[in-house]
């Protein structure tokens, strides 16, 4: 069979990927960081896939992010839903824009206008990642507190306007002779996970104590609210089903419904996190070579270039990222 002939300039060469062949008329590096970019937009896409089908699936025991999500900074007890995420979208879009600015002043070869938006970019970086830890402490930590019951699901309390009550707001202390158990009094030799605040018995008489207290349960009414029972049943279903308190969020429990929520979020949400940590990292190695004057003895930005592939990748994944958990 004969080979295909391509011209370039004026000889006629089998291409093989020697030098000077850039198919796409791009560079090896940038073909390169094209071909991860692909593949790491599958791995995301089958993360983001497996929640959707997770979150059909258990729909009715899935957390509303306006409640999980609404604090804010600097401002205990407002309800901030979304409010704060929104910043933190907003700033690391903020450093995409930077980061075009900081390429199209490569393409001009000027050194300080690069350094300049590319240390931008490195913040708008740092504070986006900064802020995601603030959100994990947050959904760690939980608000309100709730009700395990014998079937996995999750009693959550509000008021009768139907606002949420924490555990602490009526929960009595009930004091007891359980001591916490140290791996040196068992056969195990390992520790046991720390008490809980309140037993399901200072739950129960707290409750009786408080008439506005009423139970919320994970089943979903027809206009996508959460079903709120009457004050019998709740002290009925609280005695009957309650085996324990949760408080906040982590791989086994999750005061806000299904800790298969927690598990994805934990996940993608750290994935992502990842994804900017490195790229603060490169981007921070380019921000030096660029102080060094590399790339304008190169007399080419190109690394500035492909670095920004990678850290607008990183942005548009959030956008799905945002959609999936915070908006839909």
């Amino acid at each position: 069979m004969d080979s295909t002939v391509i011209e370039t300039g004026t000889e006629n060469s089998v291409w093989g990927g020697g030098e000077g062949v850039q198919p796409l008329k791009a560079s090896y590096g940038k073909m390169m960081m094209w071909f991860f970019i692909l593949s790491d937009a599958l791995t995301f896409s089958g993360f983001l896939a497996a929640y959707g089908f997770s979150r059909f699936k258990f729909i009715n025991s899935w957390p509303i992010a306006d409640e999980v999500f609404n604090h804010f900074p600097f401002a205990h007890g407002v309800n901030a839903p979304m409010y704060y995420v929104a910043l933190m979208t907003f700033i690391l879009i903020f450093s995409s824009v930077t980061m075009v600015l900081a390429v199209d002043a490569g393409h001009q070869m000027k050194k300080s206008k690069v350094a300049v938006y590319m240390f931008l970019t490195i913040i708008g970086g740092i504070i986006f990642v900064g802020s995601q830890a603030w959100e994990w402490k947050n959904f760690i930590k939980g608000e309100f507190g709730a009700v395990e019951t014998k079937g996995g699901q999750i009693y959550q309390f509000v008021d009768t306007d139907g606002h949420r009550v924490a555990l602490k707001d009526f929960a009595q202390v009930v004091h007891s002779e359980r001591v916490q158990h140290e791996n040196k009094n068992g056969i195990w030799y390992k520790d046991e996970k720390a008490l809980p605040s309140y037993t399901m018995e200072g739950v129960i008489k707290g409750f009786e104590a408080n008439p506005n207290v009423l139970i919320r349960t994970q089943i979903l009414t027809e206009t996508g609210e959460k079903t709120v029972l009457s004050r019998s049943e709740s002290l009925a279903r609280l005695k009957k089903d309650g085996i324990g308190t949760v408080e906040g969020a982590n791989m086994y429990k999750n005061e806000y419904g299904s800790p298969l929520f927690a598990n994805f979020f934990f996940f993608i949400t750290g994935f992502h996190g990842f994804h900017v940590v490195s790229g603060i990292v490169i981007n921070i190695i380019i921000f030096l070579n660029v102080l060094l004057g590399t790339y304008e003895r190169r007399k080419s930005y190109e690394m500035v270039e492909k670095v920004g592939l990678y850290w607008h990748f990183v942005d548009l994944v959030w956008v799905f990222v945002f959609t999936f958990f915070y908006l839909v």
